[in-house]
């Protein structure tokens, strides 16, 4: 039997474990996804007390609907797609965010916009750190489109359902934080190579 076999096995009996309402399978599994789902929290809302909350209730959300998960993908990927939506679903609630609700896009703005674009900076040093810091500063609907695309892996249509908006609005979202994404690395880029040669 093959390492991935014996995993996939091992994973199953601890969900089937979490159907039982099995204390420890429920313990094991938060052990296995725990950080991985504190990350992803954390990448939408850029606060660690927020995002370990949001996490707490998206592990408790799970076991309520374990049910439901059908084991037709991964069960990381389903918990992932669960701490996504209560993290947005928590930003949405906040008094400070900027609304994420279905923006008007224009036809030509989303035909002018290539699909796969090749992005550009305008110097060959950046540092991991202020690429972080970029994302960080970006208004929460460029952050969230961002960390969708570029950290979780989801594709447009899958953005598109996330955010209950369309998927031209989403391709859209995306290239214009990708935009703001650009400035600001290439700001603080500039503003780096500055620093070095004063």
């Amino acid at each position: 039997m093959e390492l991935k076999d014996t995993y996939i096995e091992v994973n199953q009996q601890l969900i089937e474990g979490c159907r039982k309402n099995k204390r420890s399978a429920q313990i094991r599994i938060y052990e296995l996804y725990y950080k991985a789902m504190y990350n992803t929290s954390l990448r939408i809302l850029n606060n660690r007390e927020e995002a370990e909350d949001i996490m707490q209730e998206a592990f408790l959300d799970a076991f309520k609907k374990i049910d439901l998960f059908k084991g037709t993908g991964s069960f990381g990927s389903w918990l992932k797609r669960i701490v996504v939506n209560k993290s947005i679903d928590y930003l949405r609630t906040k008094k400070d965010t900027l609304s994420l609700e279905e923006e008007i896009v224009s036809a030509e703005e989303v035909e002018d916009t290539p699909i796969e674009e090749e992005s550009y900076v305008s110097n060959s040093f950046t540092r991991l750190e202020d690429i972080r810091e970029a994302i960080d500063n970006l208004a929460a609907h460029h952050k969230i489109v961002i960390s969708l695309y570029l950290l979780e892996g989801y594709d447009h249509q899958e953005i598109a359902q996330i955010l209950h908006i369309s998927n031209n609005n989403a391709r859209a979202r995306y290239f214009r934080a990708k935009k703001k994404l650009l400035e600001e690395i290439t700001r603080k880029g500039d503003a780096y190579l500055e620093s070095l040669t004063n």
